[in-house]
């Protein structure tokens, strides 16, 4: 597949993404597929192009003079074109709306290319707070159940539990090096290339040492040897470790519907409250950066709340 050629003030962007603002490579691909896609759309809009052949669309070619002419209309236009032609979702487009307003801020900014910003006023979808979806602790101990024993169960059920146990993201996993662990404490790696230190449990490192004793696959690789290796010597990706999920899933026979990591990530978390973790030492588990994201752990307190009101005994409904 040929790779879109991009204008020369949006490589730097993207550049002054990863070096300055230590954003993830996986974010700044999203940002490149956004904004190259906003430009498309802009440029389909006023050069009366075919929107059905959007793909086709060379915006290497755009100057910063065409920027400058961009307004806030143009901003609700293309909104408008993901919500109602692309079928986007409320969070989908405010991904789009934070990559508009940081591209625009940063021309403005920090490169003094422009000196109106029309993404100033462009306001984020709102968005309904989802529960996060979870396994209660009978159909967590069925999953790990379900690991079926062969040569690479081992480092399966060590990654179950560092998931299950620690609430780890799966980026943060695939990335984790031998060399993160320093006796009973991990060196987590998370958004941003923010570290922070988490404190491996008896599960974590029995689950540990049982994996280092059963003769692992040697790392085929270069640089820093991986914590968990995969059978054919390479590090793991997100989607590797994905399809381990799905296949743990099945074969417990527990068939959770769309279980992922992150969606042990959210068992984890739930548990820890529920057994009584505070918000903040859970933000810090979890390497949130802001306490309002923890915040939707607080869902289980509702819960039982309501189950406490329930159980009043005064809750009598009376027959007519």
């Amino acid at each position: 597949m040929q790779k879109t050629k991009l204008p020369k003030f949006m490589k730097d962007f993207l550049v002054y993404l990863t070096t300055i603002r230590g954003k993830s490579q996986r974010t700044r691909k999203e940002y490149e597929y956004d904004l190259t896609l906003f430009f498309r759309f802009h440029l389909a809009v006023q050069q009366d192009l075919d929107i059905g052949n959007i793909t086709s669309i060379d915006i290497s070619t755009i100057t910063i003079e065409e920027i400058r002419d961009i307004t806030l209309e143009d901003l609700y236009l293309f909104m408008e074109y993901c919500e109602v032609q692309r079928g986007n979702s409320a969070s989908a487009r405010a991904r789009k709306v934070a990559t508009l307003k940081s591209f625009f801020k940063y021309l403005k900014g920090k490169r003094r290319l422009i000196e109106e910003n029309p993404a100033d006023e462009l306001e984020t979808p709102k968005i309904g707070r989802k529960r996060p979806i979870y396994m209660n602790i009978e159909e967590a101990r069925q999953f790990i159940d379900g690991i079926q024993s062969n040569h690479a169960s081992p480092r399966n059920y060590c990654m179950m539990m560092f998931f299950l146990n620690l609430g780890i993201r799966v980026s943060e996993l695939c990335q984790l090096n031998k060399s993160s662990i320093q006796g009973r404490y991990l060196t987590v790696v998370g958004k941003g290339n923010k570290e922070r230190t988490v404190y491996l449990n008896d599960s974590c490192m029995q689950a540990l040492t049982d994996y280092e004793a059963c003769g692992k696959t040697a790392y085929k690789g270069e640089g820093e040897e991986p914590l968990f290796v995969s059978q054919k010597g390479t590090r793991f990706t997100r989607q590797t470790v994905a399809k381990i999920v799905k296949q743990i899933n099945h074969q417990s026979g527990l068939q959770k519907e769309r279980l992922t990591p992150h969606k042990l990530r959210h068992t984890s978390a739930t548990m820890m409250y529920k057994a009584g973790a505070d918000i903040r030492s859970l933000q810090h588990i979890l390497g949130h950066s802001s306490v309002a994201t923890t915040q939707i752990y607080t869902h289980i307190e509702d819960e039982q709340l309501q189950q406490v009101l329930e159980n009043n005994p005064f809750n009598i409904v009376r027959n007519k």
